[in-house]
């Protein structure tokens, strides 16, 4: 049985009596009744999939931009923006649809998941698997109309994207590897954009790679009496009391990548507003989790993908600042 991390009585609310049937209460999941009607039904896959929660898209959807941005240097092909954008939502949609199937073990027993539709009857295991092979049947026909590399890589990315949520029984890090999945799609977009993939997106990457372990951590946090309960495992109990440590020197890594990336993109000073816009972001997130209560830690895990957008912004708005100033 895991141990509780040495702070734990003060991160979390007082737990449930511990008698049995005051236990099994806490966790079990209300047996919801199968869906009646085809609205019913297409409603509970939009649940599954995470559809009325867009922070998970739009934290995939910015990593893409400053991909697209930084390869095209600020004038991105049209066809790419609309196939990339789209590709995001089907693929987080994926990414959901997979994790869900395999945390069927775990998201009963954790206070936050315990209601999806996999948990409590509404979706049966058979029928997300459809709605999978489905969505990554949309996302191969998105891909197929760029070129051979982009569909090459966009095979590992699935696989990354796959792999995922089976890791959190054997490893510590799925936040790493959740990093390495949301940020494959830097390498697609130069991919598509130039037919090739060079040094600066592979920066974009590793800098996406630690964004994603930062906020997921503080994500997993959320969940980790939970999660220490049901033996699964996370950088957040992995760092133990060092959590927001840990943390904080992820996000510094991540800043002063994108930093990198600033200067080797010859971005001037719109670029640095919204970096700095970034680093205040951060700062405010690590203010907000400070407690390390559940509400305070997903506060701050859901202002994450606005130091995103404001880095993507200070890009964008600064490649098209430089194309005018050229003019």
């Amino acid at each position: 049985m895991s141990k509780a991390p040495k702070s734990q009585a003060r991160r979390v609310a007082p737990s449930t009596p511990r008698t049995p049937d005051a236990r099994s209460a806490a966790v079990a999941p209300t047996t919801a009744a199968p869906p009646r009607d085809w609205r019913e039904r297409a409603r509970n896959y939009a649940l599954l999939m995470r559809l009325d929660k867009p922070v998970g898209w739009l934290l995939l959807l910015w990593p893409t931009y400053w991909g697209l941005w930084a390869a095209a240097k600020g004038r991105p092909d049209w066809s790419l923006l609309v196939i990339f954008s789209l590709g995001v939502i089907v693929m987080r949609s994926a990414g959901c649809v997979i994790n869900d199937y395999a945390d069927r073990w775990l998201d009963g027993r954790v206070k936050r998941t315990a209601q999806r539709p996999l948990v409590d009857g509404r979706v049966a295991p058979r029928e997300a698997l459809m709605v999978f092979a489905a969505l990554m049947l949309v996302a191969l026909v998105l891909v197929a109309f760029t070129n051979t590399l982009t569909i090459q890589l966009a095979f590992v990315g699935a696989a990354l994207a796959i792999a995922y949520p089976y890791l959190k029984r054997h490893t510590h890090l799925p936040q790493l590897w959740l990093g390495a999945a949301f940020g494959w799609s830097v390498p697609m977009a130069y991919a598509a954009q130039k037919g090739e993939v060079d040094p600066i997106a592979w920066l974009l990457f590793l800098a996406n790679v630690l964004w994603s372990t930062a906020y997921d951590t503080l994500y997993a946090m959320v969940d980790r009496d939970d999660d220490l309960k049901a033996g699964a495992k996370s950088t957040a109990i992995l760092f133990d009391d060092m959590d927001l440590v840990a943390v904080g020197l992820i996000h510094a890594g991540f800043l002063y990548a994108m930093w990198l990336v600033g200067t080797r993109l010859q971005l001037g000073n719109t670029y640095i507003v919204g970096w700095s816009a970034a680093l205040a972001i951060i700062a405010l997130q690590h203010w907000i989790a400070r407690s390390r209560q559940r509400d305070d830690c997903f506060r701050a895990f859901r202002l994450s993908h606005w130091a995103g957008a404001a880095l993507w912004v200070g890009m964008a708005v600064d490649f098209a600042r430089a194309t005018v100033e050229a003019v």
